[in-house]
């Protein structure tokens, strides 16, 4: 089939427009955390002696589909539930994607398809984006194909500080889709002064309004930060083992109210909670959605700092057509348009520039496109041991079941 062109800028600048008058409101919020994710994800720590399994073969050439797996409301999509941008990936390729909000937390989807990804079996995804220390894991274990990179030209527009990271050095096996900060929330109506600090969580005015993640990373990362370890350096059990202690006893005593995922936006709607520990594209959304008294904030001690990447799994047979979806998204104009909608960073060179010939207010957004001193404020969580893991998992996981 022969190739169709890329929409033109008129068509990209129209689309950004009406991403930023929808003002974010596609958000679809996930409940996360419970008995059932504890059990999956201590499941998934374990590794397994078995040899890795061999990647399948590409019929990319006859088969024009792709199937991509995603977190909800991590796309721009219109009022007709269509989504853009997927639409003019096929009109420039002819290959269809069957895009599924499948990812609901990176633990409960790895125990869904672990035991295909063992076998070297097709997950029913050619693609999928997951957190990095997920990533990590998955290239650990060879459930993840090794990329062509041949096919993502545009690869040349990520950005330098993302190129290399100690989980895949090169690139190899994955690419950032759009990463965020963890730090700290509160209803500004209710909390006028506002928040400073993880400590500021743990006044005795907030007794019971306090949520935190059930992302292990971000709650346990913020809380060491406001330790003083350096969460991205050499630490370990001692600085672990006193922020859980700090986290159960805030649980155990009531001033945290619950520990969840994308859920935890209903009990800041209700008021069930005050003020939270939370992810900053989150909070854009929330104010969007259910009026502007939210507010967001790096803490004084430090946030975190993630990044969800594709990869491509082991067992899919159309390795170059998830490529090809790939590397359209590294267009800038296309990276520019996704950022409007999920109000998260993006990794594309080139994106910043495109959105300021649209919108200057969306290019000085700092939870889109951060300078170097927000940058500066925030912290990525160092790679685990498989020990490590399974070991600080299990104790984060202890809270949640008693919370």
């Amino acid at each position: 089939m022969t190739a169709r062109p890329l929409p033109q800028d008129p068509i990209i600048r129209s689309l950004v427009i009406q991403a930023r008058k929808a003002q974010f409101n596609r958000r679809t919020l996930l409940a996360g955390g419970g008995a059932a994710a504890t059990a999956l994800a201590l499941a998934a720590c374990g590794t397994g002696g078995a040899a890795k399994p061999v990647a399948a073969a590409d019929k990319s050439a006859t088969d024009k589909t792709v199937s991509w797996a995603n977190w909800a409301a991590y796309i721009d999509e219109d009022d007709d539930g269509n989504y853009p941008t997927l639409q003019a990936f096929t009109a420039e390729t002819g290959i269809e994607v069957n895009y599924e909000v499948a990812v609901d937390d990176n633990n409960t989807f790895y125990g869904k398809v672990k035991d295909q990804l063992a076998l070297g079996q097709d997950i029913g995804y050619d693609t999928a984006c997951l957190t990095d220390w997920m990533i990590a894991r998955w290239i650990r274990f060879g459930y993840a194909q090794e990329l062509d990179h041949a096919n993502l030209p545009n690869l040349a527009n990520l950005e330098s500080q993302l190129q290399n990271p100690d989980f895949d050095p090169g690139r190899k096996f994955s690419v950032p889709w759009q990463g965020g900060f963890a730090g700290i929330c509160w209803n500004t109506e209710a909390i006028p002064g506002g928040l400073e600090s993880v400590e500021d969580l743990w006044s005795a005015d907030l007794k019971g309004r306090v949520g935190v993640l059930s992302e292990m990373r971000d709650t346990m990362g913020l809380l060491m930060l406001q330790n003083g370890v350096d969460i991205a350096g050499t630490w370990g059990d001692d600085e672990f083992g006193t922020a859980i202690d700090q986290l159960r006893e805030q649980v155990e005593n009531g001033q945290v109210r619950n520990i969840k995922g994308n859920s935890y936006l209903e009990d800041l709607k209700s008021e069930d909670t005050l003020a939270a520990i939370c992810w900053s594209g989150d909070i854009t959304v929330l104010n969007a959605e259910a009026g502007d008294k939210w507010q967001f904030a790096i803490p004084s001690a430090g946030g975190t700092l993630w990044n969800d990447n594709f990869l491509v799994p082991i067992g899919s047979p159309r390795k170059t057509n998830a490529e090809k979806l790939i590397n359209f998204y590294y267009e800038p104009e296309i990276a520019a348009e996704v950022a409007a909608w999920v109000n998260y960073i993006t990794p594309v060179v080139g994106a910043k520039e495109a959105a300021a010939a649209i919108d200057p207010e969306l290019a000085e957004n700092q939870l889109i496109f951060p300078d170097e001193d927000t940058l500066s404020q925030a912290h990525v969580f160092r790679s685990l041991t498989g020990a490590e893991e399974q070991k600080y998992q299990a104790d984060f996981q202890s809270i949640l079941l008693g919370s």
